[in-house]
């Protein structure tokens, strides 16, 4: 069974190069989640991450069939959302949140027309913290980032994929550690942010794909 990761730099995090060797899989959730999987079921999972770091959803769907389909999944699991929220707060290139919505829902459609033999999509919950990216434009990250949120699981709920939500998780740890514990920037996962995604999702894909 392959499974391949889509989404931006939370999901690339170093896939392409580190210390100028290939490393596909990258240094983050996915990362763990192989080495998981690969421990508790030896040799019945192959992975693929084609996280592309500053990527939308609009840049995700433009890549899709080269990067998703033409690899033929089995489960493909898609993390996207901040950066379209981000991007418009930094420079004006921002996806709005309805049209968020239908590109991420003609991705979803696509894909399974596309694979019709493949497993549900896991559709992960995009999440923000209050921290040095966030900050100074913090209730619009928060409030927007919400909206790309609402929207996932709509979409899960309406093609029936698996919605994986993420931000109460980071929310609940928060008041244990700074926000900055688990997302530097308020944005990419810390080593323990990348955990608890990885633990997560573990669970969404014991429940639903086991």
């Amino acid at each position: 069974m392959k499974i391949l990761f889509l989404g931006d730099s939370i999901t690339d995090v170093g896939r392409n190069t580190t210390n100028g060797s290939l490393v596909s899989i990258g240094q983050g959730y996915p990362l763990l989640v192989d080495a998981c999987l690969s421990v508790k079921y030896p040799g019945e999972y192959a992975f693929e991450n084609l996280g592309v770091s500053g990527n939308r959803i609009v840049d995700v769907y433009a890549r899709i069939k080269i990067d998703c389909w033409n690899h033929g999944p089995d489960l493909v699991s898609v993390l996207i959302g901040v950066n379209d929220v981000w991007h418009e707060v930094s420079r004006r290139n921002g996806v709005e949140a309805d049209r968020f919505y239908n590109v991420y829902k003609m991705l979803v459609t696509d894909t399974k027309k596309a694979l019709p033999d493949s497993r549900k999509m896991i559709l992960m919950e995009p999440f923000v913290l209050k921290a040095a990216a966030t900050e100074a434009a913090w209730d619009t990250f928060r409030a927007e980032t919400e909206k790309r949120a609402a929207a996932v699981r709509a979409i899960a709920e309406e093609t029936g994929q698996v919605f994986l939500p993420l931000q109460a998780m980071f929310d609940d740890a928060a008041k244990k550690m700074p926000a900055s514990y688990w997302l530097g920037d308020g944005v990419h996962p810390t080593p323990a942010g990348h955990q608890l995604i990885a633990g997560a999702w573990m669970k969404a894909f014991e429940e639903n794909f086991r």
